[in-house]
């Protein structure tokens, strides 16, 4: 994806590749990265919150969520941390949430971001997870409020894992049957299974529900990713392309 993006945007010097770093050796890898002519990094599980504490030059975005996914180095030696899985969540939707209702499902490092991003732009949040207390911990927090089941909402984010690896097991794992689906108008997965639709996806649209990938909020987030490293307008269209392999 990025890779398309660079060579779109004529910047034939630059190139993006896969560093493997163990979380042991995550501290050592990121102080060698500016050195050997990194401009910035991405970082995923389990890096995110370790990479907050790597930085200089934190955002308050990246602050709040309590977790970093890009890294920017500066010429002067700062290391900017930022969490754009929250604004790509939002550019995804492509909608003013203010006033409207939403759930997130989950209590983890994505789900922290989504809740941000969506109290920050106005929405009425309800989180559920599968440890109570989790959920209860996030709200006090970030924002919204703690719930046992899903209310109905017009929007449904799922930031669990159901799914991940046993997309027939999916119901299993979050408080909702796929019939209950429908009663969001727009629903948000952010796992991905490579070209094929999620089973809540699939559930969401077989009963009219308008419907938002993981690969689409993952375009999203790269795209602002590379926007701070390059300064250059991303070519979402491009990126869209790649990360869908067409």
């Amino acid at each position: 994806m990025h890779r398309a993006a660079l060579a779109a945007l004529g910047l034939a010097d630059w190139s993006y590749q896969h560093l493997p770093a163990p979380p042991e050796l995550l501290a050592d890898v990121v102080s060698g990265l500016p050195g050997a002519g990194f401009r910035g990094a991405n970082v995923t599980i389990p890096h995110k919150q370790a990479a907050l504490g790597l930085a200089t030059a934190p955002t308050e975005r990246a602050r709040a969520i309590g977790a970093a996914n890009t890294l920017t180095f500066g010429p002067d030696g700062t290391i900017v941390a930022d969490n754009t899985d929250a604004q790509g969540l939002l550019n995804a939707l492509g909608l003013n949430v203010a006033g409207r209702r939403a759930v997130v499902l989950g209590a983890g490092g994505s789900a922290r971001a989504a809740v941000h991003a969506l109290a920050i732009a106005g929405a009425d949040v309800q989180v559920w997870n599968r440890t109570p207390e989790r959920a209860r911990a996030l709200v006090a927090e970030l924002g919204g409020r703690a719930v046992e089941r899903p209310e109905p909402a017009e929007l449904l984010v799922n930031c669990t894992a159901a799914g991940l690896e046993d997309q027939a097991a999916t119901f299993k794992h979050l408080p909702l049957d796929a019939d209950e689906v429908g009663m969001f108008a727009i629903v948000v997965d952010l796992v991905y299974s490579g070209s094929n639709d999620t089973a809540l996806i699939t559930a969401a649209r077989d009963r009219g529900s308008a419907t938002v990938d993981g690969l689409e909020v993952l375009v999203h987030q790269g795209a602002l990713s590379l926007e701070a490293w390059t300064g250059s307008t991303p070519p979402i269209a491009v990126m869209r392309e790649a990360a869908r392999g067409r």
